[in-house]
């Protein structure tokens, strides 16, 4: 028996909203990109040759679902890089992203979900 004070869940990824959409809820979506500076430890031992810190850098969608009056959030990452990488990786690295990027976008147009596309 269900109790009052349970929640309902809508999802935790970005393929249960597509799925609500296509079942008939009306979602709404919007996307805010990051690219956000992080320390990747490395434990100890691994190889002589590495450091116990590197400098990384995460490319991440950060998403905001709203179905009704309920307001889901859902964080994806699509792309990471070191930031001691040759020249032209990060280039490299941004078009990745942006392909990834503009797939999610193909598949939750199809699942006629509101949203604006942003590109790193």
């Amino acid at each position: 028996m269900a109790g009052s004070n349970e929640k309902r869940e809508f999802g935790r990824r970005i393929e249960d909203f597509i799925a609500l959409a296509k079942e008939g809820k009306k979602v709404h979506a919007e996307i805010a990109l990051k690219r956000l500076p992080i320390k990747h430890k490395i434990r100890p031992g691994t190889t002589e040759d590495m450091r116990m810190e590197v400098d990384m850098y995460l490319f991440m969608g950060d998403y905001t679902f709203r179905i009704g009056k309920e307001v889901n959030h859902v964080c994806k990452v699509y792309m990471y890089g070191y930031l001691k990488e040759p020249a032209g990786v990060f280039s490299v690295n941004t078009n990745i992203a942006n392909a990834r990027l503009k797939a999610d976008y193909r598949r939750l147009r199809e699942a006629n979900i509101v949203f604006e596309e942003k590109y790193f």
